[in-house]
């Protein structure tokens, strides 16, 4: 770090733009979206089996469940690979159901201790170096006292639901692992790279198609069986290229009746088995082509002729599958689905067996999945709620409809996937995307993100959003652990080391959609729930001789912690801002929660440091300057002073300005990178953790939205202040009969 901060003066935003605060947004703005395109989910075959995720989103290997028989000298092997953009190192967790070792990239890398191989026992942490690409990581279980098999994966289910990929050629692109019976001797060499299946010497499970076998007749009856009655539908397109000037000519075979239809169109029905061929005379664009087909008595699908396939190319890409068609069903024969909605791959449709179904290839059980591999867009995670939020306001303020636009998308590409999202897990034991918002069992896991769903829903009608609400709602009002006189805390935390905590942090992961689901809903309890909540969590982690807030309240001591952070502190004021902006001023605690925030700004204010940002340990001047918790500060300061909240403004205001020129010149460098955002936490009772072990990391985004967020609300009050009649820059807030803006 230089002595002048975390860049030299002259790589800083403000040495390359003065004072003006909307470039500086602007530029922020285009680094994040420019690093974090809206690339769609990639979508991959997945083959259900016994080898499957748990809710902790790592891979669950019942060996001795699989293999009863297995004897003490066997050996089993389970083979996958793991992309990873970055050389760095990851946490696995692992648990033993009896022997076990793990090779990465062909070396070995753990082997079990007997008294670890036991399934009941506290899972173990596992820190290897992941290599830039792929890496090949290749299971070994034996038999042992206790049984055989265990789990392994992921140590971050929350922040990297990772998903490993098989990884031989012959089926390159699947996710999930291969694995192999019982072997009577190890393996000679341990797989890794590119290798095809055979060349290991041994037979991998699950099992490919057998090429000599004979299956019914027709590709459906190979996926469905044979059942009278019931209908499916295939989806593929007519390459553009081969429409236009001339007729594209589809011929085949019919094994069963089928009707075909180009973008939603009927083109052309066989009413029984045999040869067809039919003309279609096409613009020149790709085109939808889908085939509904009904249950012969001994049949059931069709096929192309060579010349008509290969017009042809897939309706969707998906890793693992070379087929040109996609399958449906089986639906009851008449039965009407939104085929137009079914296309879009962001939902499930009931099938003629009353269950929901999704699409599938032509792979034995080769079922189709979307993934999310994005890093950030289209995730849904406490801070990119904060990160969008700022995004959202500075594209309305700034007049970019192209930036609104990207919030919106990223947001609806959550949301509109939700229901389909609760139904992979069910299937598949961990969704491959929406891992959080799928499998709520924290505030982090609803209620940021849910909050500026609901305020970027006022743009747009963003699909999927009512039901993901209302979701979140009744989770926060009915679910959500809480104290006997109703505070909201974290009985069961994402490590044992949490349970029964209360976090300062909450209130951010509340209040903000309280206030905007009241709004939205029309239930005022939920607005009243948000006030209480607030009191409640003063009465627990306030420090009245400091007027700042400790960041945890253990439950089982009975006693806060006294660790002054600055951003859980943060999250305090912005919450309780954000709350006193709706409030109406009758409400019966209004008055309380002004007062609260009349002693949280005094204490902030006397804690601000000699360049104008606060630091991460508010009471420690020797602690870094940490950019999210001054942006908050920052923030909730400048609304306080615009909408008439502080009877004395003017120290606020000046604290706001010396706030914003030093993120400006400390914080931000010329290329919009965000320095200075502490990472996400854990808890201690002791401000060395907070000083010394919690650090930064660049362009954080747990910072981002909230710098962006300041320096509007900063360009609103100074606004406010020039164009504001004198009468009105003198706070108001307490005055009888005053209203807020």
């Amino acid at each position: 770090m230089s002595r002048h901060g975390y860049f030299e003066p002259e790589e800083s935003i403000a040495y390359q733009s003065g004072e003006d605060v909307m470039h500086t947004l602007m530029t922020i703005a285009a680094r994040y979206i420019g690093a974090n395109p809206p690339h769609p989910p990639v979508y991959r075959v997945t083959r259900p089996g016994p080898v499957r995720k748990t809710d902790d989103h790592r891979y669950c290997f019942p060996v001795g469940e699989l293999f009863p028989g297995m004897r003490q000298e066997q050996k089993v092997y389970a083979w996958a690979k793991l992309w990873s953009d970055s050389e760095h190192d990851f946490i696995f967790h692992v648990t033993c159901f009896g022997p076990l070792r793990i090779y990465h990239n062909g070396i070995a890398a753990y082997g079990s201790a007997i008294d670890e191989e036991y399934p009941a026992l506290p899972l173990l942490k596992l820190k290897l170096r992941l290599l830039k690409g792929w890496n090949d990581f290749v299971l070994e279980f034996s038999c042992g006292q206790h049984g055989s098999g265990g789990l392994f994966g992921t140590g971050s289910r929350k922040n990297k639901p990772l998903h490993f990929i098989v990884p031989s050629l012959e089926r390159e692109g699947e996710e999930g692992w291969l694995y192999t019976e019982p072997l009577d001797a190890p393996l000679l060499k341990i797989p890794a790279g590119p290798l095809r299946e055979e060349v290991t010497g041994v037979r991998w499970l699950p099992r490919q198609e057998e090429s000599g076998a004979a299956p019914p007749k027709g590709q459906l009856a190979r996926m469905y069986g044979l059942s009278s009655g019931m209908s499916a539908y295939a989806w593929t397109k007519i390459n553009g290229t081969y429409c236009g000037r001339e007729p594209v000519m589809i011929s085949g075979e019919a094994f069963s009746p089928v009707e075909f239809s180009v973008d939603g169109q009927l083109v052309f029905r066989q009413e029984r088995a045999g040869t067809f061929r039919f003309e279609l005379q096409l613009s020149p664009a790709s085109h939808n082509l889908t085939a509904n087909c009904l249950c012969g008595e001994q049949a059931w699908g069709f096929r192309l002729d060579p010349a008509s396939l290969a017009l042809l190319t897939p309706a969707q890409d998906v890793k693992g599958y070379s087929g040109k068609w996609l399958y449906l069903g089986p639906f009851q024969a008449g039965q009407e689905i939104d085929l137009a909605a079914c296309q879009t791959m962001k939902q499930t449709v009931r099938s003629g067996t009353d269950e929901e179904v999704y699409w599938r290839t032509e792979l034995q059980d080769g079922e189709v999945r979307p993934f999310l591999e994005n890093e950030w867009f289209g995730r849904w995670n406490y801070p990119l709620g904060v990160t969008l939020y700022g995004l959202l306001q500075l594209g309305k303020a700034g007049h970019r409809p192209d930036i609104r636009d990207y919030v919106l998308d990223h947001i609806e590409f959550a949301s509109s996937r939700f229901s389909y999202s609760l139904w992979d897990r069910a299937r598949y034991g961990a969704a491959g995307l929406n891992n959080q918002l799928s499998h709520i069992d924290s505030l982090d896991d609803c209620g940021s993100f849910g909050a500026t769903m609901l305020l970027a829903g006022q743009e747009r009608k963003l699909e999927g959003a009512a039901l993901t609400a209302a979701h979140i709602a009744d989770y926060i009002l009915h679910r959500q652990d809480r104290l006997e006189d109703g505070t909201l805390y974290r009985k069961v935390g994402v490590s044992r080391t949490m349970d029964n905590t209360m976090w300062c942090d909450d209130l951010y992961m509340s209040i903000p959609f309280l206030c905007r689901y009241a709004h939205w809903s029309g239930d005022g309890k939920a607005l009243d729930e948000a006030a209480r909540q607030v009191l409640l969590y003063k009465k627990y982690l306030y420090i009245p001789e400091r007027q700042i807030m400790s960041h945890v309240f253990d439950v089982e001591r009975g006693q806060p912690t006294l660790t002054p952070w600055g951003r859980g502190n943060g999250w305090v004021l912005f919450s309780l801002s954000e709350l006193l902006t709706v409030l109406p001023h009758e409400h019966p605690s209004f008055t309380a929660l002004l007062q609260f925030y009349w002693e949280l700004c005094a204490g902030y204010l006397g804690l601000q440091g000699r360049n104008g940002l606060w630091h991460q340990v508010l009471t420690d001047p020797e602690s870094y300057e940490e950019t999210s918790c001054t942006s908050m500060f920052i923030y909730s300061f400048a609304r306080g002073v615009r909408l008439g909240w502080l009877l004395d403004p003017e120290p606020y205001s000046q604290a706001v300005l010396r706030g914003w020129k030093g993120l400006t010149r400390r914080s931000i460098d010329k290329q919009g990178n965000v320095y200075g955002v502490c990472r996400g936490s854990s808890y201690a009772f002791s401000n060395q953790y907070y000083k010394h072990e919690l650090s930064w990391n660049l362009n954080d985004t747990h910072g981002i939205g909230i710098v962006l967020l300041a320096g509007l609300e900063a360009m609103s009050m100074q606004d406010w202040q020039v164009h504001a009649p004198a009468a009105e820059r003198v706070g108001t807030a307490a005055k009888p009969g005053s209203r807020t803006p």
